[in-house]
């Protein structure tokens, strides 16, 4: 979603520019056919507890927009009140503390560009124009996670609008019942953020990028050497697999193995990324790239430049697993044989999270994730197996999944688990006594 400039206000349905307020909140292209009732494009604090505020004395329910990086558009529900919160995009860093505070509607990248200044890092999401606001409370799968941590660990404080209409604060030490909920809830936090206080990390004095792109008849070798040596990656290096219909350097169907490396020094992230010039299937590779020195902010516009395109009718579907890779491998080759053109792709990135957890809401990964993004662009009438590839194919593997990650949920197409069951249940209590009357939405097609 591009940011709105100028005063904040309130549309109704049925107003001239409704439709075009209402789709402006969307990094997808896709009408998803419903409408609210009103759209608050809210400017400040007090346009934030003035619509909580209206909504509970009129029985309406409240969506939440920050960036519009939804790929199921989760915040445009029929009826009710969209709160856009996409206006409070304020950054302040406090370098000698270590910290910093964030609205949001803050931007990774613009967030990102402000920490390079002070030589500081945060493990921002990895498209340049996703909000911070939603991507901290689904649990913030950044740059580094598996070495920083999920970004959401780093959240050490929220000032947040409950549904009776009050601003108050949560920590560890005030409101840590909050604080918990708001690290890894996402759509399903019954509350509007309106900062988050964050802790920092030092820079890393290297950033850069390894790649090796392979011709998609190479699959199952791939795969097989990606799954077999993903545990030995080092978790500064973030190893990923995309299947993508126009591979860079080879501009047709592909396997691009991207391997961003954020380390202490260049000598260390050669070594981190060795075992891909030392692999046994390096001599099918179309090309392979020695390791490059590429800025974040760089990567990050990359990224939207060539998979997560704007102006595109978006269906994205996850899934965690654990099974190793043999009986995986028909399925993945079903799934590209089927590939809807670009910039449609597929995800395959190597995890191996850690053991433990802080306690928080977010508490389901596991050894393997894997994405789908279909991606149509244009006016033509769309394929339905191209509109239904990604749900389609992620269904056919159920059996082999744990989970779902919430920022590539797709609930309302295909339920399934996002969280464990105890921190569901928890969660669940928390919201009946916050939000005894429902007033915020719940997650859509939800599965404990």
């Amino acid at each position: 979603m591009k940011q709105s400039a100028g005063a904040g206000r309130t549309v109704a349905r049925g107003e001239v520019d409704f439709d075009t307020a209402l789709l402006g909140t969307s990094f997808n292209a896709q009408d998803p056919g419903r409408r609210p009732a009103l759209i608050v494009q809210a400017n400040d604090d007090a346009d934030v507890v003035a619509a909580v505020r209206q909504a509970r004395d009129q029985g309406l329910t409240i969506g939440i927009c920050s960036g519009g990086h939804s790929w199921a558009q989760n915040h445009i529900r029929d009826g009710g009140i969209l709160i856009d919160l996409s206006r409070l995009d304020s950054i302040a860093i406090d370098p000698a503390g270590g910290t910093a505070t964030i609205g949001p509607g803050c931007l990774a990248g613009d967030f990102n560009a402000a920490l390079v200044k002070h030589k500081l890092f945060f493990p921002v999401a990895h498209a340049y124009t996703v909000g911070m606001g939603g991507f901290l409370l689904q649990g913030g799968f950044g740059w580094n996670s598996r070495a920083s941590g999920l970004a959401c660990q780093s959240v050490i404080g929220i000032d947040v609008v409950l549904a009776d209409g009050t601003l108050v604060h949560a920590s560890e030490t005030e409101n840590p019942d909050l604080l918990w909920a708001a690290r890894g809830s996402g759509p399903g936090f019954f509350g509007v953020v309106l900062r988050f206080h964050l802790r920092l990390q030092p820079r890393p004095k290297f950033v850069g990028m390894k790649i090796q792109v392979f011709r998609i008849r190479h699959l199952e070798a791939v795969m097989a050497w990606a799954d077999h040596v993903g545990p030995s990656v080092a978790p500064f290096a973030e190893f990923q697999l995309v299947f993508d219909r126009k591979a860079m350097g080879i501009f047709a169907h592909g396997i691009q193995v991207l391997t961003p490396v954020l380390a202490d020094s260049w000598r260390e992230a050669r070594a981190a990324v060795a075992f891909i010039d030392k692999s046994p299937i390096r001599k099918f590779a179309s090309f392979t790239l020695p390791l490059l020195p590429v800025s974040l902010g760089m990567m990050m516009k990359g990224g939207e430049r060539t998979l997560f395109l704007p102006n595109t009718r978006w269906t994205a579907d996850s899934m965690w697993m654990n099974t190793p890779i043999d009986p995986l491998l028909p399925a993945l080759r079903r799934i590209a044989d089927t590939q809807p053109a670009a910039p449609s792709h597929a995800l395959w990135l190597n995890w191996n999270g850690p053991a433990t957890r802080p306690d928080m809401a977010f508490s389901l990964e596991a050894r393997t994730y894997f994405a789908l993004y279909g991606g149509l662009r244009g006016s033509t009438v769309a394929n339905p197996a191209d509109e239904s590839w990604a749900t389609d194919h992620m269904r056919a593997l159920q059996e082999h999944s744990v989970g779902i990650q919430l920022a590539d949920e797709n609930l309302g197409r295909r339920p399934a688990p996002f969280m464990a069951p105890a921190n569901l249940a928890r969660l669940d209590a928390l919201r009946l006594r916050y939000d005894p009357d429902g007033l915020f939405n719940p997650y859509m097609g939800r599965v404990a």
